[in-house]
């Protein structure tokens, strides 16, 4: 156990040296296994696993859905979404905050990433909010939370790793985490409701409606827009679930159905659009297989220390039960948020206590959509906060301050999410049970 936490703490020091996550954890992993077990042991476990995840045939939905949300991405189908969502939420006070979170929330469905939809949210939404005198700690705060919802609602990248790790069904996943989903958005419409009330004044009182010709004219377009998007949604989330295609199968349709709607939009009409879409893909997805290659190794090492063992015996000698287990590591998870990206934290947490919560006979599918609503927290907490640097990355005249302020609300509202789903495991498993 000892050797295994000095694993972890070099792990931290690298990262909060400069050194990115998949070396720190490989240079790790390495070198402890090769104290361990030797050099050249240390070499063959390094090529060994690889080569054994580059040929992964489960890896390769990861690509796939990473090419479907750069397709999406460049489709500029946010605008179209976000006039949609006004249609129906125009009238409420605090419209365009509500109707940012709607649009990030369908957004995040068919992208799948949550920093994609920080910076193209930003883009869309902030002008109009700023135009209306919105706050910008309301404003700024509202689209860097609207961006998490993109790592829970499916298809979900970070579902389909933790899947892949825990070894889980990744349409059960996908199913899964629907209904979390479904409650963060309430929450965070209602968080914005309550807020817009206590403070006034973040608010206009006069702002654009849905009953406006104009206004409803646009809201009609953006709807009719965003239609082809939404249906390949379906289509890909409903063949997984109807399992009528593999979750493989599904993520090559739907980067296929992306491309033609991208292309019918006007854009990849040229070979540099594709060239820079194509190599964005590429980008994305090496940096995720170098952060699970290094992982990998550092996972081995971890193994090889015993410490998932002494885990075990620590739960059974504390008499711990399985939900005690559940919140130590989303404890865990959260303090480690505030230094690693949600990749990152999965991939160094779950195979550590994946053979714990076996042994404590927790349901692992729960457990994926509990890990990642923690991991959401770190996307909008300091110090790191990815979302938070996104937004002022797109509006460099904001202050880091003001969007960190601003996102404190939607913190609360992933807690309360988060002890629904602890408190109230069904809201996780009951759609995989009936699907299943």
């Amino acid at each position: 156990m000892t050797l295994a936490l000095i694993g972890f703490a070099a792990v931290i020091a690298l990262s909060l040296a400069g050194v990115r996550i998949a070396f720190a954890s490989l240079i790790v992993g390495f070198v402890g296994f090769g104290l361990i077990r030797g050099w050249q042991a240390a070499q063959a476990l390094v090529g060994q696993q690889v080569v054994e995840h580059a040929m992964s045939y489960n890896l390769s939905v990861i690509p796939l859905f990473v090419l479907m949300g750069v397709f999406i991405y460049r489709s500029d189908i946010a605008g179209d979404l976000y006039d949609a969502a006004h249609a129906g939420l125009g009238r409420l006070r605090g419209g365009l905050a509500h109707s940012t979170v709607l649009a990030s929330a369908g957004f995040a469905a068919v992208c799948g990433s949550s920093l994609a939809t920080a910076a193209t949210m930003t883009r869309v939404a902030m002008p109009s909010m700023k135009r209306f005198s919105y706050a910008d700690r309301l404003s700024a705060g509202t689209i860097a939370a609207g961006g998490t919802l993109g790592i829970m609602i499916p298809p979900s990248v970070p579902l389909v790793i933790y899947g892949i790790v825990a070894e889980q069904d990744v349409g059960l996943l996908f199913i899964a985490g629907i209904l979390p989903g479904l409650i963060l958005v309430l929450l965070f419409l209602t968080t914005i409701s309550i807020w817009a009330a206590l403070s006034p004044g973040l608010v206009p009182t006069i702002e654009p409606t849905a009953g406006d010709k104009k206004t409803a004219d646009k809201s009609r377009a953006g709807l009719r827009a965003s239609l082809p998007v939404l249906l390949l949604f379906v289509l890909v989330l409903g063949g997984i679930y109807g399992k009528v295609f593999t979750p493989t199968e599904a993520a090559g349709i739907g980067a296929v159905g992306a491309a033609v709607i991208a292309v019918v939009r006007g854009h990849f009409r040229t070979l540099k659009e594709w060239r820079d879409g194509l190599a964005e893909s590429a980008l994305t997805t090496a940096s995720l297989f170098m952060v699970l290659f290094g992982t990998t190794v550092f996972a081995q090492f971890i193994n090889l220390t015993g410490m998932p063992f002494d885990l075990m015996r620590f739960v059974e000698w504390a008499e711990v039960d399985g939900v005690g287990l559940v919140i130590y590591i989303a404890i865990i998870a959260v303090l480690m948020g505030m230094i690693f990206e949600a990749i990152g934290i999965l991939l160094l947490i779950v195979p550590v206590f994946v053979p714990a919560m076996v042994a404590a006979q927790i349901d692992l599918i729960w457990f994926g959509i509990v890990v990642v609503l923690v991991t959401e927290l770190g996307l909008i907490t300091p110090p790191v906060g990815m979302n938070v640097f996104v937004v002022k990355n797109a509006m460099p005249e904001l202050k880091i301050g003001t969007i960190f302020i601003g996102v404190l609300p939607f913190v609360l509202a992933i807690l309360a999410a988060l002890a629904l789903v602890l408190s109230v495991p069904e809201i996780a498993t009951l759609l995989p049970q009936l699907a299943s």
